[in-house]
């Protein structure tokens, strides 16, 4: 778990950081970041996609993910009920799509997922160290922009990853195969270009209701492998 605490300290540190830079920061410029998260999501998740779908063994699982997570986070108001929250603590509109950008970013991709197993398997730490130096960064951007809200993606990205390394090192590390990796790479790929979409204000999509699409996917692979 070393090297998942390294990630979530990173985070910490980056998006502290950022909140107190943000006191400095005009109006003008604030907006301009705004902008700069929203272009950056919505490249990650575009590259996601057309990185991983040439790989994908399944070419309708991410319509069938994205299908069925989108009714079943409508039906349970995931989007909703987390930004009532979050307007309860006094945060924004603003603040939501940040964590929910935040939260997708750090946790969908190759160095997220596979780090943790890798670490458990082999005790090598590579992955997580080097997913922990870019989330420095980045989480400071997303502190400057969004706030101290931006400090709950921490416990999830460790609720993530850990859930991740104990999985791999007492379950079955042979689960996270790098056809499921891909599976969620492409639809984790499309939620974070939603909310690039939602933050340049093209469309207000309520990303958030689709989290459940990254589900599907390893229910295929564990019914696939239960089969």
């Amino acid at each position: 778990m070393i090297g998942t605490l390294a990630n979530v300290i990173a985070i910490l540190i980056g998006t502290s950081l950022g909140c107190l830079l943000k006191g400095g920061i005009k109006k003008q410029y604030e907006e301009a970041l705004f902008i700069a998260m929203g272009l950056a999501a919505l490249g990650i998740g575009l590259e996601n996609v057309v990185n991983n779908m040439p790989k994908s063994h399944y070419p309708v699982l991410f319509i069938v993910s994205l299908a069925v997570g989108g009714v079943l986070g409508t039906w349970w108001q995931i989007d909703g009920r987390f930004n009532g929250l979050v307007n309860h603590f006094g945060g924004g509109s603003q603040l939501g799509k940040g964590i929910a950008t935040g939260i997708l970013l750090y946790c969908i991709g190759a160095l997220s997922i596979v780090g943790p197993v890798m670490a458990a398997v082999k005790g090598d730490y590579t992955m997580l160290f080097t997913n922990a130096m870019l989330d420095l960064i980045t989480s400071m951007v997303f502190g400057a922009s969004f706030g101290w809200g931006m400090l709950v993606c921490a416990p999830v990205l460790f609720c993530w990853q850990g859930g991740i390394y104990l999985i791999a090192k007492y379950l079955s590390a042979g689960f996270f195969s790098n056809p499921l990796v891909t599976e969620i790479s492409i639809v984790g790929g499309f939620l974070i270009a939603t909310t690039g979409i939602s933050l340049l204000k093209l469309r207000d999509i309520k990303t958030l209701n689709y989290l459940p699409a990254l589900l599907v996917p390893i229910v295929f692979f564990l019914a696939k492998m239960w089969i």
